[in-house]
């Protein structure tokens, strides 16, 4: 009956987190329509970008005395695990990453992790977990406002498991709320699967021995394999921190990139481009190289592609696609759609890595990446396995996500 009233034109909009409600609005052609309410205010915040009246600020990691338990933020948590309080004062110099309103300074998410060993004991949950190395997300909580707080927090989760070299995630998480519904939704797009019960908990899993599953690159997040199409990709300095703000250079200030944007927090992102062939498929890497000349163009991150699409039905399709994802506002991507009579294509990728160090193109040149001035990237620049080794043994970056 609700669909009805959209498929007749009385209702303009419907706003639901009913799944199956999304799926009939997909065969009766009425997606475009439908959202959740992350996708409602992602399209809010797009079209109409003064309605939102904070900043969110950059991601920090506090000591625990240095949080606000009477913050509104954990009634929830207070209501759902008694004796919160004890425990909270009892981790009084343990950390936890968090994001603030920067007008009101009310919590907006809160993330604290724990490195578990083989010893660890879980009888307590049902069936008992086998011993392994584990990262536990203790505590994770983020309000629902749009601006994919709880990718960002993901891959906060996924970054320290890789740091600790840990064969498996685990979070457990009541289902009795929206909030904690759509956190298990997040979990299980990016490979959480669920496990057992701990004490009226669901337990959910998250196998994080290096693999790479190419029918679904979420899944195995962040793993790569160096065993296919590697690519060095330009992107314009006024785009490239709005697009990776992990990737910023230390001559550019952070104040400038407080994190209050979809695409700044999302794992999922999109690159427009009217490059000619060669174009990347699904897994193949990409590394952005941040333009700027001889000395100021560097490398600074592995991007997962995870597809390619061209076959746009029209303008609003193209808007409605890259919106979410990338760094352009809608009269800019209108824009981009009437540049030129061929049609731009656009390349969805997982943001994986940051490299530590950044090597520009005089270094590029030097290590025989580029063969010359005349040789940076103007499109999709394939490079070999060995010079992609090359990089990231002179960027020091860690490789445990590299699969050879």
């Amino acid at each position: 009956m609700l669909l009805n009233e959209l498929f007749v034109g009385r209702v303009d909009i419907l706003i639901t987190e009913d799944k199956k409600i999304h799926r009939k609005a997909a065969e009766l052609n009425l997606s475009d329509k439908v959202f959740t309410i992350d996708a409602f205010l992602e399209k809010v915040f797009a079209e109409h970008p003064n309605l939102v009246d904070y900043k969110v600020l950059n991601v920090q990691k506090l000591k625990f005395g240095k949080i606000d338990l009477n913050d509104k933020f954990f009634d929830s948590l207070k209501d759902d695990y008694p004796g919160f309080d004890k425990w909270f004062i009892k981790k009084y110099d343990d950390e936890a990453y968090i994001t603030i309103n920067s007008k009101n300074g009310m919590l907006l998410s809160f993330l604290y992790l724990k490195v578990e060993g083989t010893d660890e004991d879980y009888s307590n949950v049902n069936p008992v977990l086998p011993p392994k190395k584990r990262l536990k997300v203790g505590t994770f909580k983020v309000i629902n406002n749009g601006f994919r707080l709880g990718e960002r927090f993901l891959k906060i989760i996924f970054d320290n498991a890789l740091k600790n070299k840990v064969d498996e995630i685990y979070v457990t998480i009541f289902d009795k709320r929206d909030e904690q519904r759509r956190l298990i939704d997040l979990l299980e797009q990016w490979g959480f699967v669920f496990w057992g019960m701990k004490k009226g908990e669901r337990v959910y899993v998250r196998d994080f021995r290096p693999k790479v599953d190419f029918a679904n690159l979420r899944k195995t997040f962040p793993y790569i394999s160096d065993d296919r199409n590697i690519y060095i990709v330009p992107i314009y300095p006024e785009y490239h921190t709005e697009l990776l703000p992990d990737s910023i250079l230390n001559t550019e200030s952070p104040e400038e990139f407080v994190e209050d944007f979809p695409h700044r927090n999302a794992i999922g992102k999109v690159y427009v481009s009217w490059a000619l062939e060669p174009h990347p498929i699904k897994g193949d890497i990409l590394v952005f190289y941040r333009t700027g000349g001889y000395y100021k163009s560097v490398v600074t991150t592995i991007g997962l592609v995870e597809g390619l699409r061209y076959d746009f039905a029209d303008e609003e399709d193209f808007v409605q696609y890259c919106r979410k994802g990338s760094v352009f506002p809608e009269k800019d991507l209108r824009a981009m759609w009437n540049y030129r009579d061929g049609r731009p294509f656009v390349v969805s990728f997982l943001y994986v890595y940051s490299f530590p160090h950044r090597i520009n193109m005089k270094e590029l040149i030097e290590l025989n990446v580029l063969a010359g001035v005349n040789d940076a990237p103007r499109g999709f620049k394939r490079i070999s396995k060995e010079q992609f080794l090359t990089i990231i043994k002179e960027t020091k970056s860690e490789d445990s996500f590299i699969i050879h």
